[in-house]
């Protein structure tokens, strides 16, 4: 049975400024506060290193602080001065944050950017200060290739389809969006880390990655979790479909430049759940390239399985703390 979407990206701005919040309507609806220059509603950075918002929460502490703000008060967040400003169309669901990028060079023209993640396999980047058309829009369906289909099953809280749950990251030193595709091709559960081009959505060598390991069985895990960008590495955590069992919580890491797979760590390798739900939150690093994560309920013996913990991790994902 074919599923008629009616989600949209609603763009709310300030009326005596720039482009400042790129709001999400769809599966769930969410925030992603950004601000521009009031008096320049085009930032110039360059491609090399792009302002913007660029992972969940804005820092990979996640703290969702923007400390710069220069446009928005509370005098002027007022139902006079902010509100939507328009609207686009989306293919399906969406429950990942948007991204943004000022000033960024797309086909010889410069534009504020929000990139939108679906549930139907596609990445969108938009300008964020006219409606139209996006600027381009990269799918990973094709011939034999779907999302994977939840619909008639009620456990699974996405519905009635999955493909990019999780929050992308972007690299604003090699202007590359990091998305976590989960896909079916023909008949084979697959999950791919893609690495694309922020200027045009075309994979960069080496992408998209195929998540590998012999205890990890793609039909049952589930990518919930915001991508996290540090020590050179994007990493990735699962959970499962609705605590659907059997499953075991895991994080994967690849080298951001060669998309190779780096380190992969097994919350309960010999036991089992342990999922890294977190709610949508990424997880943190700190100065020093720690890892934080929270594990829900699992095996626990604090020794190879650690369930139902807050675990540190240093970078190759070896667990050096917990509680």
């Amino acid at each position: 049975m074919s599923q008629k979407f009616s989600s949209y990206l609603k763009l709310i701005g300030y009326a005596a400024g720039a482009f400042v919040i790129a709001g999400l309507i769809g599966g769930c609806s969410g925030l992603s506060p950004m601000s521009g220059s009031p008096t320049d509603p085009s930032p110039t950075p360059t491609n090399a290193s792009p302002a913007g918002y660029l992972t969940w929460k804005n820092d990979n502490q996640r703290t969702g602080l923007q400390p710069n703000e220069t446009v928005l008060t509370p005098a002027n967040v007022n139902s006079a001065q902010f509100g939507e400003k328009f609207s686009v169309p989306l293919d399906g669901w969406t429950f990942a944050q948007p991204l943004y990028v000022a000033g960024l060079t797309i086909a010889g023209t410069k534009h504020n950017v929000v990139f939108v993640a679906t549930e139907h396999a596609s990445v969108y980047a938009f300008d964020a200060d006219t409606a139209g058309a996006p600027l381009w829009k990269k799918s990973f369906l094709g011939p034999g290739i779907t999302t994977v289909q939840t619909a008639g099953n009620p456990e699974i809280p996405v519905q009635p389809e999955v493909s990019i749950t999780a929050t992308p990251v972007i690299d604003a030193a090699s202007g590359t969006i990091y998305a976590l595709a989960q896909t079916v091709e023909k008949g084979v559960f697959m999950n791919k880390l893609h690495a694309l081009d922020i200027t045009s959505g075309a994979e960069r060598p080496g992408s998209p990655a195929l998540l590998s390991d012999p205890a990890f069985d793609a039909k049952q895990e589930f990518e919930r979790s915001a991508l996290l960008l540090a020590n050179g590495n994007v990493y990735t955590a699962f959970a499962s479909y609705g605590d659907i069992e059997p499953y075991k919580g895991f994080i994967f890491a690849f080298n951001a430049s060669t998309m190779a797979q780096v380190a992969v760590w097994n919350v309960a390798p010999t036991g089992g759940e342990g999922g890294i739900w977190m709610g949508a939150a990424g997880p943190a690093a700190d100065a020093n390239g720690n890892i934080f994560v929270a594990v829900g309920n699992g095996t626990w013996d604090g020794v190879t399985n650690f369930g139902q913990s807050v675990v540190r991790l240093d970078p190759g994902l070896h667990v050096m703390d917990y509680f």
